[in-house]
């Protein structure tokens, strides 16, 4: 709309941003993962229990004033959930991923914690069975098909405080990477989406930032880039594979920034 139509100029309030964030994702690839390729995933995941730059920064600002029982939404194997398990009554990790949660289980296990409990379920799926808690965290795992749906799941489960981490930058694959594959496309929707629709639910946001260099199991070596890049966008062609190979032997050491994106958004906000 221009005010030469008479229609005015549009405002921040027009945007759809529910259905803006919808759109981007299905044009910048965005996908659902299936459990199993999470399920594979846990054995790895699981070195990060024993902590690494991003969980520091996270424990730390993570705010339990008050709460004595916590969700954990997309808890994988349980890196955050059984980190502030000590510190709460009861803990509830949440995963489509039954292999994170056997990972979780067992963990639990091993460090006498008799407070945490699996529940299978996924984004998507009903959340009938879900306790509302009084902190709500999703550390990493929000990177969702409908992102106003998944805020709203959210903060309805939470009874004092909803806490999250969204991609600041919006990549997994650097662009230059994906150029070289033939896969370029648009980043991933990031943070300033959920800022935006708290906004439009009428919560009030706080924003901080983690940033933080490469995970645990992030090892040096082709193959190990082969593996992080193909788990990103899926099987590489021989070609394609042939033209990262030849872009690793270039320069070895970029093989450590292939995927993690160095930092990430905390949005926190409270429910009073």
């Amino acid at each position: 709309m221009t005010e030469a139509d008479g229609k005015g100029p549009e405002t921040i309030l027009d945007v759809d941003f529910g259905r803006l964030y919808r759109q981007h994702y299905a044009a910048s690839g965005g996908r659902e993962k299936p459990p199993e390729a999470w399920d594979v995933r846990a054995s790895d995941l699981s070195r990060e229990l024993e902590g690494s730059p991003y969980v520091e920064e996270l424990l730390r600002l993570v705010d339990l004033t008050g709460c004595r029982t916590l969700l954990d939404v997309g808890c994988g194997p349980g890196t955050i959930a059984l980190a502030l398990a000590p510190r709460l009554d009861r803990v509830w990790g949440l995963d489509y991923s039954r292999g994170m949660l056997d990972a979780m289980t067992r963990h639990a296990a091993a460090r006498g914690l008799t407070n945490v409990e699996p529940i299978l379920r996924s984004w998507e799926e009903p959340w009938d069975v879900v306790p509302a808690c009084d902190l709500v965290l999703a550390s990493r795992s929000t990177l969702v098909r409908d992102m106003e749906d998944a805020l709203a799941r959210l903060d309805a489960k939470a009874k004092r405080r909803v806490c999250l981490t969204s991609l600041a930058g919006g990549r997994f694959v650097r662009a230059d990477l994906l150029a070289l594959l033939g896969r370029e496309r648009p980043a991933y929707p990031d943070y300033i989406y959920v800022v935006n629709l708290l906004h439009r639910m009428g919560r009030h946001p706080r924003l901080d930032f983690i940033r933080a260099g490469r995970r645990p199991d992030e090892k040096p070596g082709f193959e190990q880039l082969a593996r992080r890049v193909e788990f990103s966008l899926g099987a590489l062609t021989p070609e394609e594979r042939a033209r990262l190979e030849a872009w690793y032997r270039e320069d070895p050491a970029r093989a450590g920034t292939g995927r993690e994106p160095s930092c990430w958004a905390f949005v926190s906000w409270e429910k009073e």
